[in-house]
């Protein structure tokens, strides 16, 4: 049987004039949770099809262990697909749905009852063998959509936003339960986004879509922490973007001028000169506030022109003395118990240490 490791190389897919696939290079190590991010029309659906063998890409291969599936029919790939509506038959029971592709392949009813039965012990749904899908409540369908699609024991299971349908509590439960199954059966899980927290939470890797495009491969931390180019900082998470110019290059930091803020250091993550006009991301969360005075090489003076109580955290946006307006975003477990509470209209010092800020561009 073909294995479960997907090699993509120079995926190319057009619809009529329009290219929605552009040289895509991707490499899906066995067993992983991978996930493929990318806001609506980047073309990542499409990527899945196409392993799926519900298209066909017009140039490239892909590859399950060094063989290629593209000439193999779609109904025998060792994958299986979990679509957005869940496509259960309404008519049918819970057992009879994910007993369904076991009684096309002519299993035993025996057979057959010892896997739907492992199944929806998996999934946790043996009192609800007998429903029909219309008693089951959004999550519930979501499950047993998952266990029909491994009852045929895939080697890749390919998600396509599955959650996306459902409320934020519920979509957040059953984003745990999906990691959970995951490590319980151990295949590769290939799961289709455009929300970055979904992507973050589950993923051991993650490849960020944009135009037909990848823009970014690697870890959640990864993706997050060191942006490759302005779209994916702004995509995954909010930041801070500051259009700066370099003054002079020392040996790791840079010391730079941004309009609206002044002079400040940034860490050297990419080549440049001085003079060069450069583009900063820097996450909110980074930056400390205080009503008393910071030390640091990035010290600024502002007010608080709005604050946003998240319960979790405070989001406070800083004018500063020359005029840049900055995102901080305060987490409450960080107050200490003799600072003073933050609001509007507060005079208040931000800091942020030089290697929490990138150049996500060069000009």
């Amino acid at each position: 049987m073909i294995g479960s490791h997907v090699s993509i190389k120079a995926i190319n897919k057009w619809f009529g004039d329009f290219q929605v696939l552009k040289n895509v290079n991707l490499e899906i190590k066995k067993g992983e949770f991978f996930s493929l991010l990318g806001p609506s029309g980047c073309g990542k659906t499409t990527l899945l099809r196409i392993i799926a063998g519900l298209e066909n890409a017009d140039e490239g291969d892909i590859k399950f262990d060094n063989v290629s599936i593209l000439s193999i029919p779609p109904h025998k790939r060792p994958v299986n697909t979990i679509f957005q509506n869940y496509a259960l038959f309404p008519h049918l029971n819970v057992f009879e749905n994910i007993a369904f592709s076991l009684r096309l392949k002519k299993y035993s009813e025996d057979e057959i009852k010892e896997k739907v039965e492992k199944l929806l012990n998996l999934i946790r749904l043996e009192e609800h063998a007998n429903k029909k899908p219309n008693q089951l409540s959004g999550g519930q369908r979501q499950r047993v959509a998952i266990a029909r699609a491994l009852a045929n024991e895939p080697k890749v299971l390919l998600l396509d936003e599955p959650v996306s349908a459902l409320d934020a509590k519920l979509r957040q439960e059953l984003l745990i339960e999906l990691d959970n199954l995951h490590d319980q059966v151990g295949i590769t899980f290939i799961y289709v986004t455009h929300d970055q927290a979904e992507a973050i939470s589950i993923s051991d890797h993650v490849a960020v879509m944009n135009e037909g495009k990848i823009v970014q491969y690697g870890t959640p931390y990864e993706i997050y922490e060191s942006p490759a180019d302005k779209f994916v900082a702004t995509f995954i998470g909010e930041t801070n973007l500051m259009k700066a110019i370099v003054l002079e290059i020392n040996e790791e930091l840079l010391k730079i001028e941004a309009p609206g803020i002044g002079e400040f250091y940034c860490y050297k993550d990419k080549e440049v000169k001085e003079k060069n006009q450069i583009l900063l991301t820097l996450r909110p969360e980074k930056i400390k506030i205080s009503k008393k005075p910071l030390t640091g090489k990035n010290v600024f003076h502002g007010i608080i022109e709005e604050e946003i109580y998240m319960g979790y955290q405070t989001r406070y946006f800083v004018k500063l003395d020359n005029g840049f307006i900055l995102r901080v975003y305060k987490q409450h477990v960080n107050y200490l118990l003799d600072e003073p509470i933050l609001t509007w209209k507060d005079e208040v010092f931000v800091s942020w240490d030089p290697n929490d800020s990138f150049i996500v561009e060069v000009n």
